[in-house]
């Protein structure tokens, strides 16, 4: 090994055991049962999250050993291998290279299946292989291929081609490879989710003595719904594919029509760190295990973990921005597919950015459920219950009937309700809850400063919401007019974002708030800070690697464009959960 010091640590089995031969106990060849199974105990809850931290599931690279060894015999050989990033790779560790998804990398060492060594201009470390994707045509990475400018002159096709250590230079054969990729890592991909959902899932159901519906939906998500999709997908691509032609293919039209079904990638995305977590509970017992790996075999599958193979619909929605923006660089603007691919490239852009957004989302109710367990003296329902995005917040004057009682109030505007929290009177940072407010049947009424002829009274920066069912009607006065017009925006926002979340099917579900209450409610007894933690993003970051990393992250790629971050004081940076700064 040419890097670092040390020797690459051999990858370990999947679970950490393996099996070979015949299928191990509790899996259904015939449709009976087999009871032979180990009546290991499931691990606790306490212990979930540190095994889950020091857990040491290791998976091979996607492309699988062939790959590893073409890529490793083109590297000796002397020839340039580049590789494009999946998602943002943060570290803190020296030895490792940093790096923003779409960054090119060579790499210069692939020996271990997992952590391959690279470099991006003057920086060379090691990264992990399944954060990557081998660039289909191995070029230089240019703006404008094939030919290179130098003093004025292009050089020759022949010249570029010994270069660049490829047959051809054209744009038709570049465009031929890209097309050839996108087809035969789709077929991949369609055995790969078949294999999941016969292999796995199929198994699981005939073992109702091992799982539940509850478990298999947390472990597995929609990828059911994503196999549905992704096989009337691969038609549409076989049917525009040329196969005496390839550069010919016009494809671009399949993305655009079916760009809608792969919002459901975002429902599966979500759910990943649950399914990751849930496995590893699983897994402390060795009969599921066992039964995992039977599974395996039983399907002939890679060898893989469950893990790893659940990771790749993750990678998959993160992999098409980049073959097309590769597709529209050796497409011609005179070929007929020059628009679409255009379009579908923007199209597939705008929805990782949905999925990044809906993730974003999900990471806000740990937020916000750590937010109300340091509400003090908290009545009713949760408020995950009805809610998932802070939109603003701020102190206001409310001011109630019929006395027309003015008091000084914290509010947090949260999609669908506003809570309403009083300061201690000596420690400000304190807060106790009083009420809150349904959105939902709420009217926002813009008060000009002067005499209000409900309340009587005078009033300056002034709002009302006045209640649709009931016809009550709150009044609010803010200190200043700027305060008061981000208020009344920030309600405009409010209902944009629940119109949004039904367009879009948004939805948490029960079990993630549930989660989210339970470490929120665990670490506000524990007597710990009351600090916004993200143990997934932590856990990634924690990781301390002397020679070769130890521990693939895979499990914790969640994010697809994860930003540096460190925890932070809810209370001191609430103002950064919402769009206005006060």
């Amino acid at each position: 090994m040419p890097k670092g010091s040390g020797t690459p640590l051999q990858p370990t089995s999947p679970g950490g055991a393996r099996c070979e031969g015949l299928p191990a106990p509790g899996v259904i060849i015939d449709g009976s049962l087999d009871k032979t199974v180990l009546a290991d105990d499931v691990g606790s809850e306490e212990d979930l999250y540190e095994d889950f931290r020091s857990s040491n599931h290791r998976y091979g690279h996607p492309g699988g050993g062939g790959e590893q060894l073409a890529i490793n015999e083109l590297i000796s050989d002397g020839s340039v291998v580049y590789a494009e990033a999946l998602w943002d790779h943060v570290t803190m560790d020296d030895q490792e290279l940093g790096f923003k998804a779409g960054d090119v990398i060579e790499v210069m060492d692939a020996t271990n299946k997992e952590w391959w060594w690279g470099r991006i201009l003057d920086s060379e470390g090691w990264f992990p292989a399944s954060f990557v994707r081998l660039r289909v045509n191995q070029d230089e990475p240019m703006d404008d291929y094939p030919l290179k400018v130098e003093d004025g002159k292009e050089e020759d096709a022949s010249s570029t081609a010994r270069r660049y250590g490829v047959g051809q230079t054209t744009k038709d054969q570049m465009r031929t490879n890209v097309i050839n990729e996108i087809i035969s890592t789709e077929r991949d991909y369609i055995k790969h989710l078949k294999d999941i959902c016969e292999g796995y899932i199929k198994q699981c159901r005939k073992r109702a003595d091992m799982f539940t519906e509850e478990q298999l939906k947390t472990i597995f998500g929609n990828i059911e719904d994503i196999y549905r999709c992704q096989k009337k997908f691969v038609k549409a691509l076989e049917k525009k594919f040329n196969k005496d032609f390839p550069h010919l293919s016009e494809v671009g039209s399949c993305f655009l029509e079916h760009q809608t079904e792969f919002q459901i990638y975002s429902e599966y995305c979500n759910n990943h760190p649950n399914a990751c977590m849930e496995l590893s509970r699983l897994t402390k017992a060795s009969k599921y295990v066992y039964f995992f790996e039977a599974c395996r075999l039983l399907q002939k599958m890679i060898d893989i973990s469950l893990d790893g193979f659940l990771l790749t619909p993750v990678q998959k929605i993160c992999k098409y921005p980049l073959q097309l923006a590769e597709l529209l660089k050796y497409t011609n603007p005179q070929h007929r597919d020059f628009k679409d691919v255009e379009a579908a490239l923007n199209a597939m852009k705008n929805v990782a950015r949905l999925i990044n957004e809906r993730k974003r989302r999900l990471e806000n109710i740990d937020k916000i459920a750590q937010w109300q367990s340091s509400i003090e003296d908290w009545e009713g329902e949760d408020v995950l219950v009805k809610s998932s995005e802070l939109i603003y917040s701020g102190e206001l004057t409310k001011i109630s009937q019929p006395q027309a009682k003015s008091q000084q109030r914290m509010f947090f505007l949260f999609d669908h309700q506003l809570v309403c929290c009083k300061k201690d009177l000596l420690r400000r940072d304190i807060l106790y809850y009083k009420s809150r407010i349904n959105m939902d049947n709420m009217e926002i009424v813009d008060v000009e400063d002067g005499k209000d002829k409900d309340f009587n009274i005078n009033v300056k920066n002034a709002f009302k919401l006045h209640c649709r069912d009931t016809e009550e009607v709150h009044l609010f006065c803010a200190k200043k007019p700027e305060q008061k017009q981000r208020w009344l925006k920030a309600f405009e926002n409010e209902r944009k974002q629940v119109q949004l979340d039904q367009e879009t099917c948004f939805s948490i579900t029960e079990v993630q708030k549930k989660q989210a209450m339970l470490n929120a409610n665990k670490q506000h007894q524990s007597g710990k800070p009351k600090t916004i933690t993200r143990p997934y993003y932590d856990f990634l970051m924690r990781q301390k690697h002397p020679t070769l990393p130890a521990n693939l992250p895979q499990q914790q790629v969640f994010m697809l464009a994860e930003p540096k971050r460190k925890p932070s004081n809810f209370w001191q940076n609430i103002s950064r959960l919402t769009p206005f700064r006060k």
